[in-house]
Formats: structure tokens, C-alpha cells, sequence
């Protein structure tokens, strides 16, 4: 039997749902008064729907209290069904496992319909060097796949398996560049061969850059995901979720003996790849400014007289490079285009994130204390080792 209170939020859902009708449809008579109101949009998605409804329905309850909106919103942020979540996903992660000249590797994956094509979307180091790959689904079935094209840069690779129809449920991918540092994640993937498995966290950290040597030659991979989600080796390719389900990351590397802290591809990266490794197998677009360098700090600005202790100071210029007769040695970036470089991170991440070879960046430099701009034209990077 209904509570008195639950009778009196169905009488308020219901008053609610038919204001809400009158001011979405509004008559000819109406003004222009009647419109969105952000403070009824408790969960702050851009619109008033049933959710909101209810929730103000239950924090008025029957006492008539006026509804503290923060509270409200927190609590809608934390009531995810990370069960049903987890149900709606699941089927679309896979395990991998590749064949090597020196035994087996094993890593995770999942489905994505790219242009009505399915393929399975994993990391290129899961894939490196193998000579034969198969893909397993979560009821157990396991069927022979292909590399389709990898790119070591991103550490991103796009894999065809010859699979039924009927085992290809593709998950969304999201735009990560929405996320901040405190969102709620979720990675699903396959750690030491445990199939299906589930971790959660929050988002660490943005913009990091991770180097991965045997594959990149030295170069970064950029606009790296930090997250507190556990993740270990077998995680890899798996996809990091946002609480709506969707794929912000692939989960990539950990840091050894490091507790919860574990770094993802971010998805914007795969939406701008996944066509030139669909088509040409590979992804060139990579920018190259062609200086190495470190990260400045308080003491080495003391030590060096600095009038700044944030930057990227130039410590060689390669010859011939697009930054030759352009920047020098102890030159400090300290924005391009305008945006802030407070370090490396930020340099590899602007780069990767905003520019392509052939542009021309506007590089701001501290030089001998004195702030320069100088235009350089960016080149290429050349293809990763093999």
C-alpha cells in the first residue's frame, strides 16, 4: 500500500508534469515570460524532464521545505545504477590475445560501429608484433580478427574480427573533452584474465603525456586521461566510461608499484584517428616542433636568474627542425596561440590537441627575461620505429 507521503509526491509529479506541459506547449495567449528555468533543472542537463520532476517532487516531500539545489544535484550525480550500467556494456568488451614469435600477449578491446562497419577499437601495443590474433566475446566465443590500422603514437589501434552480427554490440564513444578532474568513471576489461571485469574511480588528472619508448621512439602520447580507477596488465584497451556509459578513454598504462594510478587514451584522440586508420592504416597528422627540453621550477628560475618559474625550457634545437634559426637553447615557452604552457604537458597536449604540421604556432618565449613571440612553422613527425 502507497505511504501518505508517496501519494502526495505522485499529486506533486503530476501538478508538475502539467505545468511543465503548459510551459513547453505554450497557448498563443502566453508571453515570452515562460521559459527555461535553471534552477528546476536539478541535475543541470539543459533541460526539464520526469527526473527533475520527481526529484523536486521528493525534496519538497510533504513539508512544503523549499529544496537546497546543491544537495539535490549531488545526490542525482550518485544514484548511477552502476549494476545496470555494467549489463548495458558488458557485452561489448573483449578479450584479445595475440600470438608472438616469443609466446602470447593478452589485452581488452570493445565494439564500436564506425560508419556502419563493426570493429573492435584497442590499444596498439596489445596488437605489436603479433602474428595471429583472436577475439573472445563474453559468452565465451571466440573468433579469428586483423589489424586494421595502429597508430604507436596514440597508442591506438582498430582491429576487424570475424564475427557474427549477432555477437557485435558496439558501445558509444563520448566527447572527453567535457570531462574534469572529479568526474565518476568506470573501466571494464580483462586484468590477468579475469573476463569481464569491473573497477571505478574518478578522473585524476587532464592533459598528462605518457612516453611508451619501445613504440614512440622517444615521443610523447599526449592528452593522457589520469585516473584513480584500478587498472592492470590485461586492462589494456578496455574502455573507461562515463556514468552515462559512453567511452571517454582507452585504458593504457599504470605507473609500477603506484597505487591507483593508471592512465587512458582519451576519446577525442579515437574520433579523430579512427577514419585515417580505417582508410590508410595509420595516422600522420602528428605535429613536430623539434626541440627537446625540461620543466621549469622555482629553484632552476633561481638558479638561472628567471623572472618566470613556469614554462618549457629548450635544451636543444634539432638542426634542420621547424624551430632551427627560430628558437634557441634556454629559450622558455611559455604559451602558444595565447594559451598558457606552464610545462611539457601542457606543450605535448596543446600540440596534439590543436594544431597540425604545416601550421603556423605563435610561440611566446621568455628570452634573456624579455618576452618574444615568434612564428614557427610546424613540421611533421616521422614515422614510429618499427
Amino acid at each position: 500500500m502507497a505511504s501518505k507521503k508517496d501519494l502526495a509526491i505522485a499529486v506533486l509529479v503530476t501538478f508538475c508534469i502539467t505545468a511543465t506541459l503548459f510551459i513547453t506547449f505554450p497557448s498563443y495567449s502566453q508571453t515570452s515570460r515562460n521559459v527555461y528555468d535553471p534552477w528546476l533543472d536539478i541535475n543541470n542537463d539543459g533541460k526539464i524532464d520526469i527526473l527533475d520532476i520527481y526529484k523536486i517532487a521528493s525534496a519538497f516531500g510533504t513539508s512544503g521545505t523549499p529544496i537546497n539545489k546543491t544537495g539535490s544535484l549531488l545526490e542525482a550525480n550518485s544514484t548511477v545504477d552502476l549494476p545496470a550500467l555494467y549489463e548495458a556494456v558488458k557485452n561489448s568488451v573483449v578479450m584479445i590475445v595475440g600470438k608472438t614469435v616469443g609466446g602470447t600477449v593478452q589485452g581488452s578491446g570493445f565494439v564500436y560501429n564506425y560508419s556502419g562497419t563493426m570493429v573492435v577499437l584497442t590499444n596498439n601495443h596489445v596488437v605489436d608484433g603479433t602474428t595471429a590474433l583472436s577475439v573472445t566475446f563474453s559468452d565465451g566465443d571466440g573468433y579469428s580478427a586483423v589489424v586494421k590500422g595502429t597508430d604507436p603514437y596514440a597508442d591506438f589501434a582498430v582491429v576487424t574480427v570475424n564475427a557474427p552480427a549477432s555477437e557485435l554490440e558496439p558501445i558509444s564513444i563520448g566527447d572527453s573533452s567535457t570531462l574534469k578532474v572529479g568526474d565518476p568513471v568506470v573501466a571494464i576489461g580483462n586484468p590477468y584474465g579475469l573476463v569481464g571485469s569491473m573497477t571505478t574511480g574518478i578522473v585524476s588528472a587532464l592533459g598528462r603525456t605518457i612516453t611508451e619508448e619501445e613504440y614512440t621512439g622517444g615521443f610523447t602520447i599526449s592528452n593522457i586521461i589520469q585516473t584513480s580507477t584500478p587498472i592492470n596488465p590485461g586492462n589494456s584497451g578496455g574502455p573507461l566510461l562515463n556514468y552515462d556509459g559512453e567511452v571517454v578513454g582507452i585504458t593504457a598504462a599504470i605507473v609500477s608499484d603506484s597505487q591507483g594510478l593508471g592512465f587512458a587514451i582519451a576519446s577525442n584522440t579515437l574520433l579523430r584517428e579512427i577514419t585515417a586508420l580505417m582508410v590508410n592504416g595509420t595516422y600522420t597528422a602528428h605535429s613536430y616542433l623539434g626541440v627537446s627540453g625540461s620543466d621549469m621550477d622555482y629553484f632552476t628560475a633561481q638558479e638561472i636568474g628567471s623572472t618566470v618559474t613556469y614554462g618549457w625550457r629548450l635544451a636543444t634545437i634539432v638542426l634542420g627542425g621547424p624551430a632551427d634559426g627560430k628558437l634557441k637553447v634556454n629559450d622558455i615557452i611559455i604559451a602558444m596561440n595565447g594559451t598558457r604552457i606552464r610545462n611539457g604537458d601542457d606543450l605535448s597536449s596543446y600540440l596534439e590537441g590543436n594544431t597540425l604540421p604545416g601550421e603556423t604556432v605563435r610561440v611566446q618565449v621568455m628570452r634573456s627575461n624579455v618576452a618574444t613571440e615568434i612564428p614557427v612553422v610546424l613540421g611533421r613527425r616521422t614515422p614510429p620505429p618499427v
